[in-house]
């Protein structure tokens, strides 16, 4: 949908809480349609995920989770890389008060690798002072992908085979999901991409399996309170079975 369009109204929810996961997409496409410098995209875009998370525990959401930068973008010129890299220590040093106040409880997920000693302090910091919260979870993506997670992991089970603490027959699916970073968090009921872009971008590859996914054509420094409403509204509306049938199907089969 158009920026401009205003989306329709999610219908008050019931149920358990929804862990919804946003592909936070379209800052440089922002910034280019305004005439402006990339980095200025991604401040707006930062801007947009304030107010995502002040909406999203009003909607109905008990765990959100952002991608915000991932393996591949360290490909893109350095300046904006260095952009990309000062976000999270924007957003921590202006909101880190707010988030342990509201009983948010953020992680950081995704390699150290690469990032700067001040920035893994600043992560590790931040999550340290809000691990004490449980009233909302706000997972960042950050040097993420999907791939090198399921690598890492499948490493890091090889390595306690080869050390003699865990035997190969003992890999199942919760074993292989609790050596993922996302580990701890429930699958994601709900993957929204914003930018009229209609794909994954190696994001929660694994825990995608049974995540219904809505793609909206609004540029994410714009996005709001709104759209997400539009997209859980959106949401509402499918049929989750899980690869199973429900009993009208079998009837409806003979």
């Amino acid at each position: 949908m158009a920026a401009a369009e205003k989306p329709p109204i999610a219908e008050p929810r019931e149920g358990p809480p929804l862990h919804v996961a946003i592909v936070m997409d379209g800052n440089g496409r922002w910034a280019k349609q305004r005439g402006l410098p990339r980095p200025l995209g991604h401040r707006a875009g930062v801007e947009a995920l304030r107010r995502t998370v002040s909406a999203a525990p009003k909607l109905g959401i008990g765990w959100l989770t952002v991608f915000g930068f991932s393996t591949e973008n360290w490909s893109r010129p350095a300046a904006e890389v260095a952009e990309l890299m000062a976000l999270p220590k924007r957003y921590f040093e202006t909101d880190i008060d707010r988030l342990e106040r509201e009983g948010v409880r953020v992680r950081v997920i995704g390699r150290r690798e690469g990032l700067s000693k001040e920035l893994v302090k600043l992560v590790d910091d931040a999550q340290a002072r809000t691990a004490h919260n449980s009233g909302f979870h706000l997972d960042i993506a950050f040097n993420y992908g999907g791939q090198a997670d399921i690598a890492d992991a499948a490493r890091r089970f090889a390595e306690e085979v080869a050390a003699g603490r865990r035997k190969p027959e003992e890999l199942n699916e919760a074993v292989f999901g609790g050596l993922l970073a996302t580990a701890g968090s429930p699958p994601p009921d709900l993957i929204v991409r914003p930018s009229g872009e209609q794909r994954l971008s190696n994001f929660l590859l694994w825990e995608a399996a049974y995540a219904e996914l809505v793609f909206q054509d609004v540029l994410w420094p714009d996005y709001g309170e709104e759209h997400l409403k539009a997209a859980l509204a959106e949401f509402a509306a499918r049929d989750r079975r899980y690869g199973a049938i429900v009993a009208d199907d079998v009837l409806a089969a003979g």
